[in-house]
């Protein structure tokens, strides 16, 4: 059987957790990791499918996993790098920066993805309102993860329309929550993610009652949509066919992104400078 050492690593919270565990400890978890994915290959082969029981945790096993981190998940990629290694010097902003700016220079990390999210929207014949709210509905997460929705919209805000930051704000809540109508159903990633018996909290329920019946609930769920359906490892994107719509309907500060004293500017200069102590 080959071992995916990654994929194990990652499964207990990184190299640094396995540095603290004892060699029993390391021989249980492998051991465990190898049963995991031989009773996956057995449920594959006699059902032609994987059955969820062995496939996805339990939401207890995932909290359970939370101690086993030297960070927290809901930390931002600019703070806490994917693959866990040592974070890089970043490259020095402009005077004035831009939003193209923070794309080339701060949303390494995320700009592939929503390139490709704004990508598919655009193919599939969006509004330039829900394009943009592609575009830009996940580079939040390089400052923070949970509840990405609200603070992306909260970012965005003061430069998009009502309807585009409604679009963003809401995209996270409609992702538990399957639409037949738009072909959208709820993604396996998240019972590994969350549990096989995960049940989004109260809040999110509420928003979600709300947000079904809001004349803009479609601009939000097709950010959904291509949000779910935007992570081809081999897709080549770039920003340049979304630049006129950009210069549309974004509006770009004078003094530059950070600099405007907007009631968000502080979240753009956290962005830029992820590495300020104080």
């Amino acid at each position: 059987m080959e071992i995916d050492r990654k994929a194990f690593l990652d499964s207990l919270g990184g190299a640094d957790a396995i540095n603290r565990m004892d060699s029993e400890a390391r021989a249980d978890a492998l051991e465990h990791h190898m049963l995991s994915q031989l009773n996956r290959a057995i449920g594959a082969d006699q059902n032609g499918e994987q059955s969820e029981a062995k496939q996805y945790p339990t939401a207890a096993e995932v909290e359970a996993q939370i101690e086993t981190r030297p960070f927290r998940q809901g930390a931002g990629f600019l703070v806490v790098p994917r693959t866990g290694e040592n974070v890089k010097r970043l490259p020095p902003m402009p005077e004035n920066p831009t939003l193209l700016d923070f794309f080339k220079l701060r949303f390494m990390e995320t700009a592939n993805h929503v390139l490709q999210s704004a990508t598919l929207a655009m193919k599939t014949g969006m509004s330039e309102e829900v394009i943009l709210a592609c575009l830009l509905h996940d580079v939040v997460q390089e400052i923070i993860r949970t509840d990405h929705g609200w603070w992306g919209a909260q970012l965005f805000e003061p430069y998009v329309s009502e309807k585009v930051s409604f679009a963003i704000r809401y995209h996270q809540a409609l992702r538990y929550y399957p639409d037949p109508a738009v072909g959208y159903v709820y993604p396996d990633l998240y019972r590994t993610l969350f549990g096989s018996d995960y049940v989004p909290p109260p809040y999110i329920e509420m928003t979600y009652q709300t947000v079904r019946k809001h004349r803009w609930y479609m601009d939000a769920r097709m950010v959904t949509v291509n949000d779910f359906y935007a992570f081809d490892p081999n897709a080549v994107v770039s920003i340049d066919p979304f630049l006129d719509i950009i210069g549309r309907h974004f509006k770009q500060p004078k003094e530059g992104l950070g600099n405007d004293n907007s009631p968000v500017a502080h979240m753009w200069r956290t962005i830029a400078r992820p590495d300020q102590p104080l």
